[in-house]
């Protein structure tokens, strides 16, 4: 089994990702800042859960702090790197920039170049479907131009992009991006819509709506994006094969691959209220906004990239993923007494 390095590891999808990867047998050192983006409190609850596995090591460090990165890669042979450390949130990044560019540019080099440095075989890293920006063409393909992104966020997933393709394409260090399209589930986090909306309808408190829930989003529920994840990770791009980095006339013989990662179903923001009121039995109280500045109308993934790559194939509806959220939800924040 593999020795894999999972930077982000306590945050939603990082803890997700470990905890499948720990089931399947791997060594895993997972390394997290625990930064207060939001709760640390539940952060460190979803490093307790795996905390315990003899095949775990956590660390708290900065991905941009390069002498206790390069400790880390010192002391373990990582032979595969799953990179999710980032400062995230679209609206976030309006009040933040620099930091943004600081975790999710300079950061990302540094765990580049110490891949590199250390031979890494295959760096999975996130981007996200916010690089998409002002299109206006659904679903989203990674053939479509990507150049007006609406929010800094966006920005530096780009960037970080093309990042990974100079590194493949100087150093032939295996690289492949993903672009998630608004994961939630179980242990999910608090700025996001679905966490959001269920502690507002549990509290009796107003959920603000934004465009007057004329809004779309590609919702994928977590355990869908982990099988993904973990397939693509086995799926090494080799040097030599010309593939598309975006535009048909745009080809590239990296070892460098970049996949929409979705659930190719989009469901209004009114809709997904809807089906939180049903699974809670309690109606929301509904205030509606306009739109928010870096918001876009709709997400809607074209996933045949990672079909035909990895049979990608997500399952999970948005009835049975917001029910067993709620589970989740109430469980941890109202468990029986």
């Amino acid at each position: 089994m593999s020795q894999i390095l999972v930077t982000g590891a306590a945050g939603f999808i990082g803890f997700h990702v470990t905890s499948r990867l720990l089931s399947l047998g791997h060594q895993v050192t997972g390394v997290d800042n625990l930064n207060t983006h939001y709760e640390v409190e539940l952060k460190r609850a979803r490093i307790n859960q795996i905390q315990h596995a003899s095949a775990f090591q956590f660390i708290e460090a900065d991905i941009t702090d390069t002498a206790s990165m390069s400790r880390i890669f010192q002391e373990s042979a990582f032979e595969k790197v799953i990179h999710l450390a980032a400062e995230v949130g679209v609206r976030n990044s309006l009040l933040k920039p620099l930091e943004y560019v600081q975790s999710n540019i300079l950061g990302f080099v540094n765990v580049l170049e110490l891949c590199r440095m250390n031979q890494v075989a295959h760096v999975v890293y996130a981007s996200s479907s916010s690089v998409y920006g002002a299109n206006r063409k659904t679903p989203y393909s990674t053939r479509d131009r990507v150049d007006h992104p609406v929010s800094l966020y966006a920005a530096t997933k780009r960037a970080d992009e093309l990042i990974a393709h100079s590194y493949s394409h100087l150093y032939e260090l295996p690289t492949t991006g993903l672009r998630f399209f608004t994961v939630y589930g179980p242990w999910g986090r608090p700025d996001m819509a679905v966490f959001l909306f269920t502690k507002a309808i549990l509290e009796g408190t107003p959920i603000k709506v934004f465009n007057h829930g004329n809004l779309k989003r590609d919702f994928t529920y977590v355990d869908d994006i982990v099988t993904g994840v973990l397939n693509v990770l086995e799926d090494i791009p080799s040097q030599g094969e010309a593939v598309s980095t975006g535009t048909p006339d745009e080809l590239t013989e990296a070892p460098y691959r970049l996949y929409n990662i979705g659930n190719h179903q989009p469901v209004g923001v009114s809709r997904l209220i809807d089906v939180i009121e049903q699974r809670i039995g309690k109606p929301a109280i509904r205030e509606n906004f306009p739109m928010q500045p870096g918001d876009v109308l709709e997400t809607y993934a074209d996933i045949s990239g990672l079909q035909q790559a990895i049979n990608f194939s997500p399952s999970t509806s948005i009835e049975e993923g917001i029910d067993r959220f709620v589970e989740w939800y109430l469980s941890y924040y109202a468990p029986p007494r």
